[in-house]
């Protein structure tokens, strides 16, 4: 299955299952939700709506329900601006906070190879995972050991991808 496009409604989220095992983690599992990715979860950066947005696209995850809106203002091809609406799991929503800190005032060119960074990292590249240019995100490298939450880190990359070639 792959990734659909959302309207996002006022209410209860369209979540069939969520993201985010409520079982008592495992060792393996706790090195997963570290400390870093906690804290973008809890205080998300940048989330909330962008005042004059040049690109704006709604993504979400049928698997899980992860859903996202992102917004972005860009001049040139400079991305001077992004915000996100998000509702999910951690990951997914720790993944956009990094996401929107690391492209802003990156050229579409540079976002477009961190996501294609974060998708190889995403994938067991090792070499992707130790790449500094992808900073913070570096954190999310252990989800690549659980396939099903694989998904859930690419979907803001997945949403920066379609607004900035829409």
């Amino acid at each position: 299955m792959g990734w659909t496009r959302w309207t996002p409604s006022p209410g209860r989220s369209s979540r069939r299952e969520p993201c985010l095992d409520t079982s008592p983690p495992d060792p393996q599992l706790s090195a997963l939700y570290q400390e870093l990715i906690l804290d973008h979860y809890r205080r998300p950066r940048n989330k909330g709506t962008l005042e004059q947005a040049t690109h704006a696209v709604s993504l979400n995850n049928p698997l899980c329900g992860d859903e996202i809106d992102l917004q972005l203002r860009v001049d040139g091809d400079i991305i001077k601006e992004v915000r996100f609406i998000g509702r999910g799991c951690s990951i997914s929503q720790a993944a956009a906070s990094m996401m929107t800190q690391l492209v802003k005032d990156k050229s579409i060119l540079q976002a477009l190879a961190l996501a294609d960074r974060m998708s190889a990292m995403m994938q067991g590249d090792e070499g992707a995972a130790r790449d500094k240019t992808l900073g913070e995100l570096r954190a999310l490298a252990g989800v690549s050991k659980f396939p099903v939450r694989i998904k859930c880190a690419l979907l803001p990359w997945n949403a920066l991808t379609d607004a900035v070639k829409s």
